[in-house]
């Protein structure tokens, strides 16, 4: 496969993994599927998780890797960028790219250690009160589901949380993995040609 064309081929599921990145984020916003959480927590109320606030699968995930995917896209089609300096430039990009995607994977990385904020109480502390529950269990709290039913407020903010911030990690690893490539591939590119002409 040429270097151009193997640009395509990652461009395309980079603009996928981007979109999958900035819905996940604009839902984490949203625990429950309710709004309520998010106008308290403007108010200074702490209601949404705080690795939410990050942004990380808007700006990482989202629009740190649709920069590149839309150069390394150029690069693969027959106009400016399908050159060698188009390849080269796609390098840079794609270094960007990786550096999104490592930002994304780590905030979401620790949005899942630490767990969801909550309204939650427990044997220890039967008084219900708003705070991350699992912060110190280092994520054990995972495995055991257990202990998702300490949170009681917004309901299944548990499952909701653990579905989304996963889902990011799953995209950042596609994201920096197609990134990786195309570094390597833009260099192969910039000393060989794009072959957009043959």
């Amino acid at each position: 496969m040429c270097t151009g064309a193997c640009s395509k081929f990652i461009a395309v599921p980079l603009y996928v993994m981007a979109a999958v990145s900035i819905i996940c984020n604009i839902m984490l916003f949203f625990p429950g599927f309710e709004t309520q959480y998010a106008a308290q927590d403007m108010d200074g109320d702490e209601r949404i998780t705080e690795e939410v606030k990050y942004m990380a699968g808007l700006i990482g995930g989202g629009i740190m890797i649709l920069i590149p995917a839309i150069h390394i896209h150029l690069t693969a089609a027959k106009n400016c960028c399908a050159n060698r300096c188009g390849m080269f430039l796609s390098i840079g990009f794609a270094a960007v790219g990786v550096a999104g995607a490592v930002y994304s994977l780590s905030v979401a990385a620790l949005g899942l250690a630490n767990g969801p904020t909550c309204l939650w109480d427990n044997v220890d502390n039967p008084i219900p009160q708003w705070g991350t529950p699992f912060a110190s269990s280092n994520g054990s709290y995972l495995s055991d589901k257990e202990l998702w039913s300490w949170c009681k407020e917004p309901k299944n903010v548990v499952e909701f949380n653990v579905g989304l911030f996963s889902t990011l990690m799953v995209a950042a690893c596609v994201e920096l993995v197609l990134c990786a490539i195309q570094m390597v591939n833009g260099l192969f590119g910039c000393i060989c040609g794009t072959c957009g002409k043959e």
